[in-house]
């Protein structure tokens, strides 16, 4: 009789922090982001950011907690724009608008 032996699957976390690879890269995932109306992924993406440069050091510079910088920036996360547009600031982005086309 032959037997079964189960294998145990080990799956590692995924960091997209690390796939992110230059400014270009990361202008392109925002804007795609806002053009779309994906503001889930907008945060989702501005917090893999902040992670990559060190959420400490980023709540120190925004005079807040950093724990609630991490609550603020997971896609269900509701930080204010004066947050956001601070954050993008201190990683070196700024916002700009221009009118939609028709």
């Amino acid at each position: 009789m032959e037997t079964k032996t189960k294998k145990k699957v080990t799956f590692a976390k995924w960091n997209p922090a690390e796939y992110i690879n230059s400014k270009e890269d990361i202008i392109a995932l925002l804007e795609f982001a806002l053009e779309e109306n994906k503001i889930d992924f907008l945060l989702s993406i501005i917090g893999d950011m902040s992670r990559s440069k060190g959420m400490t050091k980023l709540a120190k510079e925004l005079n807040i907690d950093r724990t609630s910088l991490y609550k603020s920036l997971v896609p269900d996360g509701n930080p204010s724009f004066k947050t956001v547009l601070k954050l993008l600031d201190i990683l070196g982005l700024q916002v700009r608008l221009e009118q939609k086309s028709a």
